[in-house]
């Protein structure tokens, strides 16, 4: 049986051509600041990011939980949207690695505002946490792939500022949001003071993610990445996957997109879907299912039962997500399967 595997962009597998380069690659002990490849992903993602310096890390998770380490003291508060990864899906790292709290917004579909943000700062006052940080996740995976307007984080941004508030910018799939708007990422990093963004995502590198922000914010991070054990040796092997990913696999996210929304339109066609195509912006599908089809754990057994991998997010929602190990024609496949399902 054929799989159609749309649990995540994170199940892609190397092409022939990365595993190539990654075979190929020069390496150094990283830790010991002697990897060439690792540094050369470092320099180019800080030019990239616009931002004054990089670091790489094993994880996507890792590199918000390094950042937030490193912008954070143990008893602040981080604002962030209720749908934000790094509340609802790092194990509560936030606590545990950094004992801070989470104030958390109830933005549209992830996306929130200056009026939003003043409203959960708090007062200086000594029975209250110390507001430090903002989140801004771009695109929200939460919220179904969602992209931040640019004046949105402009605003944002100008508002944490005032409060001498520390904005991180959760870009795990900030490459989405660019092809999405056609902007390039230094028009949403130029307003942050520190940011991610993951290569074993939509750009189908096997391992990896960069921190970029100022050279002592960095230089912070560098010291929890080892405290984290994210302290990797000859890591070049992955660095040049990594930049691979970035050098052949940005533009070609607009075919993602483009399955998504063949996907997206479809499927909420069909009896027992709740799903507006309109909010599908870039390669995450969210959609609930009518308690007629069961829970959405059961629907999901039964798509993959037939070749569908998808993944239940809530007790009647279910999340697709497109890659570039998908094909359109998989997709028409994987639409097949839902009209006989819902039918």
């Amino acid at each position: 049986m054929s799989i159609v595997d749309l649990r995540s962009d994170t199940v892609t597998k190397p092409s022939p051509e990365m595993r190539r380069v990654l075979a190929e690659a020069e390496v150094g002990d990283d830790v010991l600041g002697d990897d060439p490849t690792v540094n050369r992903l470092q320099e180019h993602m800080a030019v990239f990011l616009g931002q004054p310096a990089a670091l790489f890390v094993p994880s996507g998770s890792m590199a918000n939980q390094v950042a937030i380490r490193a912008a954070t003291e143990a008893g602040d508060e981080i604002i962030a949207d209720i749908t934000t990864h790094s509340y609802n899906y790092e194990a509560a790292g936030f606590a545990g690695v950094s004992g801070c709290s989470m104030r958390l917004l109830a933005g549209q579909r992830g996306v929130f505002t200056p009026a939003d943000v003043a409203a959960a700062i708090r007062p200086p006052d000594h029975h209250f946490p110390r507001s430090r940080l903002v989140i801004i996740e771009n695109t929200n995976n939460g919220g179904g792939g969602t992209t931040w307007p640019l004046e949105n984080v402009a605003d944002v941004c100008a508002l944490a500022r005032q409060h001498k508030l520390h904005v991180h910018l959760d870009g795990a799939r900030l490459m989405n949001a660019c092809v999405a708007t056609g902007l390039k990422p230094t028009d949403y990093t130029r307003h942050v003071d520190s940011v991610s963004m993951c290569f074993s995502k939509g750009l189908g590198a096997p391992v990896g993610s960069i921190i970029a922000g100022s050279s002592a914010f960095v230089e912070r991070a560098r010291r929890f990445r080892k405290m984290l054990g994210g302290g990797m040796r000859q890591a070049g092997i992955l660095a040049a996957a990594a930049l691979y990913a970035v050098e052949h696999n940005v533009e070609r996210l607009a075919e993602d997109h483009a399955n998504a929304r063949r996907l997206a339109t479809a499927v909420a066609e069909l009896p027992g879907i709740r799903l507006n195509p309109a909010e599908v912006e870039t390669n995450i599908i969210i959609f609930e299912v009518d308690r007629r089809l069961g829970t959405a754990a059961d629907f999901v057994q039964r798509l993959r039962e037939r070749g569908v991998w998808v993944l239940p997010t809530e007790p009647q929602r279910v999340r697709a997500v497109t890659h570039l190990d998908v094909s359109r024609e998989q997709i028409e496949s994987a639409i097949g399967v839902f009209r006989d399902l819902c039918t």
